[in-house]
């Protein structure tokens, strides 16, 4: 070894003895301070007395004077009605015709990209469509949404089949 990594080891070495020596407790023991023996003044018992009763009083303007009222509601239960007082029970309405149901509107799509593989017979086309927050990566025949066919995907246009109506919709990139 080198002198230097000596010295590095010897250095090392003492500072860790030296630090260890100084977490050890020395077996020296402190004789307790006496205790001071005082009897009580009667000044003292006189305002522990008078402390006494104002806590008793201050304790007792904390208990509540009234008992709450049960409330009308409860918070922690939703879509509860509100009881509130009628007079007379109202007429019933007339039952209204039932409608037929709404048909379901087309979610707001949006064509992001369209990518585009060499293959054996012709660019293999994938588009990615946007809709109620998810993506969607289609190729042609497949279908999205459980509602629309993807017709046809060119270099830049997209064409959904409505499975439902028979509509044809366009999506360009822009």
């Amino acid at each position: 070894m080198n002198i230097k990594t000596t010295a590095t080891i010897v250095t090392t070495g003492g500072a860790l003895a030296a630090w260890l020596a100084g977490g050890v407790p020395a077996n020296h023991s402190a004789a307790p301070p006496p205790a001071a023996q005082r009897s009580p003044s009667p000044t003292i018992d006189a305002r522990t007395a008078a402390l006494e009763t104002e806590i008793g009083r201050l304790h007792d303007r904390l208990r509540p004077s009234t008992t709450p009222r049960a409330p009308g509601r409860n918070l922690f239960r939703f879509h509860a009605p509100a009881v509130a007082p009628s007079a007379a029970p109202a007429p019933p309405l007339p039952v209204p015709a039932i409608a037929p149901p709404p048909e379901p509107t087309a979610p707001a799509m949006r064509l992001i990209g369209i990518a585009e593989d060499p293959g054996a017979d012709g660019p293999v086309r994938i588009a990615f469509i946007s809709t109620g927050g998810q993506l969607f990566n289609v190729k042609e025949g497949e279908t999205i949404l459980g509602r629309y066919r993807i017709a046809k995907i060119t270099s830049d246009v997209v064409e959904l089949t409505d499975t439902i109506d028979g509509s044809v919709k366009r999506f360009a990139l822009r």
